[in-house]
């Protein structure tokens, strides 16, 4: 089978397709023709050995957790799922034309592989930094870079829950965040006097990492109300940095019940083929995402 793999740490251009021995499902796994593979910020870290010491990878190694595609091979142990099933899900090395994936559900009807290969690890996230941050029905949350994928799934996540959000992105972004029923503010100069215009903040989240920890504490007057995926430097400030994934199938389950009911939609601002990898990694590391990048097989 084709894949993305890479052999060294460094920069987009170590991303090579290379013909690799296909993957076969395990007990409790599942194995799927890979229609589609989300782009996630921990891709790249990943592949500039960001996460080494915490999370070692044996060189040379694949890309990509979160893939839709067709059910081919289901391991020992594994009920409710059959060959030529519609799922989506996380696993390893997902930019492949053959995934296996540890957790999955079935994709809900009006999905296309595309969009549904945006969901599992944005999902995951959203609830549980919303979670972490204890934020709560009648409550406002600020989320700093929220027009990404996991700032789309916690806008739309908090509205479902009752909770007012104030959301900040580039200018470009205002009328999408307004979609997603956000206050919406720029970031830069005086955002810190722009967000106090909206109202008092309860919680608020990073997911940028743009160095705006001490500024968040300073709105929610406490740092145990802050919760960051993006800067390692958070603890510092007394702040919660989220790098342990919660529980993927409850994720994906809830995932599927908000898209049915209409309450999560994460758009697909573009798609790559295979072969364009290191294209993907090079906007997704640039920013300014509205929605989701996916590699489609």
């Amino acid at each position: 089978m084709k894949r993305v793999s890479f052999a060294e740490f460094g920069g987009p251009d170590v991303l090579h397709l290379e013909d690799a021995e296909e993957p076969h499902a395990g007990p409790g796994q599942i194995r799927v023709a890979v229609r589609a593979a989300g782009v996630n910020p921990v891709d790249w870290r990943i592949r500039e050995g960001q996460f080494q010491k915490v999370r070692p990878v044996e060189l040379p190694a694949g890309v990509g957790q979160d893939a839709a595609g067709v059910v081919d091979e289901v391991g020992a142990g594994v009920d409710g799922v059959k060959a030529g099933d519609r799922v989506f899900g996380r696993g390893a090395s997902t930019y492949a034309e053959f995934a296996v994936l540890a957790a999955w559900a079935p994709m809900p009807e009006d999905l296309t592989y595309e969009e549904a290969a945006g969901y599992p690890s944005v999902v995951e996230t959203a609830l549980r930094i919303i979670g972490q941050a204890g934020v709560r029905s009648g409550q406002t949350l600020l989320v700093s870079g929220a027009s990404g994928g996991v700032g789309s799934a916690v806008l739309q996540i908090a509205r479902d829950r009752g909770i007012t959000v104030i959301g900040t992105a580039g200018a470009a972004n205002q009328d999408y965040l307004r979609e997603l029923g956000a206050l919406a503010t720029t970031y830069g100069q005086g955002w810190v006097d722009r967000v106090r215009g909206l109202g008092p903040v309860d919680a608020a989240l990073d997911l940028a990492g743009s160095g705006v920890i001490r500024e968040l504490v300073e709105l929610t007057g406490d740092p145990r109300r802050v919760v960051s995926i993006a800067d390692r430097g958070a603890p510092a400030h007394g702040v919660h940095f989220s790098g342990v994934t919660g529980n993927v199938p409850q994720a994906l389950a809830k995932a599927a019940d908000l898209i049915s009911r209409g309450r999560l939609h994460i758009p697909v601002e573009k798609s790559y083929p295979l072969a364009e990898a290191a294209a993907a990694h090079v906007d997704s590391q640039a920013g300014h995402t509205r929605g989701r990048r996916v590699i489609t097989v």
